[in-house]
């Protein structure tokens, strides 16, 4: 699976991109297409196939036009990318609950939700992240989940780090098993159905006796090898109640 870059392309194009400066010639015929229909059809294509499975030639056959046709409103796959990004984003909701416990919670969960609706946004690197509208727009909102608990900005910057950090992780951790049952045709039910019998054989379990009980009342418990959904329950009801712990401090 290919790892993209966000920030690889040209950096003047990639804004001009984000915030509508470019999209569409200025002169000739009538453009029969949208910047905008370009982006949607390249998260359609990315959702069905992931980014190993884009390429300006997909997008020009999807949208039945020439793939010379797609550079005029887009300047290259790193800054399509981008925006990609960008409008993927535009789908989170800002928090509005109470508690900033209950506000955080709310951003860790739509991150969850969004990387399962688009999983090919694990496979972008964001240490340069699009700064389009709606990234922006995410992370001012981020921030005002925890302004006013008397945390410094940095330290605010890495709650919210953290908190979206952890997400990710969760989801990936989430999204890959789920490819793996996609890919095998085998559910992690019948995968331990066929893996435990000989692993019995093979495994003296007085050599791993903390692995063997904790793993069999997990596995009991889960039918799998690894359970994400409570994983990402657990772990983000820990990260909060550290984050408790630091503001009380203050």
């Amino acid at each position: 699976m290919t790892t993209e870059y966000s920030g690889g392309g040209d950096p003047r194009r990639s804004l001009e991109l984000l915030w509508g400066v470019r999209g569409k010639p200025k002169r000739g015929p009538k453009p029969r297409l949208t910047a905008e229909q370009i982006v949607r059809t390249a998260v359609e294509v990315a959702d069905a196939a992931g980014l190993d499975a884009l390429s300006m030639r997909r997008i020009a056959d999807e949208l039945d036009v020439s793939p010379m046709s797609i550079y005029t409103y887009v300047p290259g796959k790193a800054e399509l990318i981008d925006v990609m990004v960008d409008r993927a984003v535009a789908e989170l909701t800002p928090p509005v609950q109470d508690t900033w416990r209950e506000r955080l919670e709310h951003i860790a969960r739509g991150n969850w939700d969004l990387y399962h609706r688009h999983p090919w946004l694990l496979q972008v690197t964001l240490a340069r992240p699009p700064m389009g509208p709606n990234m922006l727009g995410k992370y001012e909102y981020e921030l005002r989940a925890v302004d006013g608990l008397g945390l410094t900005d940095l330290e605010m910057d890495s709650v919210v780090a953290l908190v979206t950090g952890f997400a990710e992780s969760a989801a990936r951790v989430s999204v890959n098993a789920a490819e793996a049952e996609r890919r095998s045709g085998i559910s992690d039910e019948q995968w331990w159905e066929a893996t435990a019998p000989l692993l019995e054989t093979l495994v003296d379990e007085a050599d791993y006796p903390l692995g063997t009980r904790v793993g069999t009342a997990a596995g009991q418990e889960y039918n799998a090898a690894i359970a994400p959904a409570r994983a990402f329950e657990f772990g983000l009801a820990r990260i909060l109640d550290g984050i408790a712990v630091l503001i009380a401090s203050r």
